[in-house]
């Protein structure tokens, strides 16, 4: 599993028992899923559809800094399915695993959309056609930059 983002625990992060606030860190996770499948499905209206049994094994304090990591595990004909891992960086813990989340592609009028694409994408060559269009035009292609050797592993 690649660990693509980190985030550090601040004090607008803390629940009332001064931990790390399980809605922080699910909105993080579901941010984490949506930004891996709209790269993956080439799609920027895609959606969290589902998501398996949640169950949080430890913490997080503040200051401490957590990483997620994102594995697809099936690809649908209008769906990615994901994995989730969040880990402790400091004290190496697995804070909560979810083994199941179905992310949707959608088209113009809010149905599910079907992809085309069956395995994952490092290249960058999937961004969604009319957020590419931004980019400078003498800007060299996304999949001839560094990021794309780092994120490789």
């Amino acid at each position: 599993m690649n660990f693509h983002s980190r985030k550090w625990v601040k004090p607008e992060d803390l629940n009332a028992n001064q931990s790390l606030f399980g809605g922080s860190l699910l909105r993080w996770i579901d941010e984490e899923a949506a930004i891996y499948a709209i790269i993956q499905l080439g799609n920027e209206r895609t959606v969290t559809k589902y998501m398996s049994e949640i169950n949080f094994v430890s913490s997080a304090r503040q200051g401490d800094i957590i990483e997620m990591g994102i594995l697809p595990v099936n690809w649908g004909r209008t769906s990615l399915t994901l994995k989730a891992v969040v880990r402790n960086v400091f004290t190496g813990e697995i804070i909560i695993s979810i083994d199941k989340i179905v992310m949707v592609s959608l088209d113009d009028n809010g149905e599910p959309k079907p992809h085309g694409y069956t395995s994952v994408t490092y290249a960058r060559d999937r961004v969604p056609h009319r957020l590419a269009s931004r980019r400078a035009h003498d800007a060299p292609p996304l999949s001839a930059t560094m990021d794309d050797k780092v994120f490789r592993g």
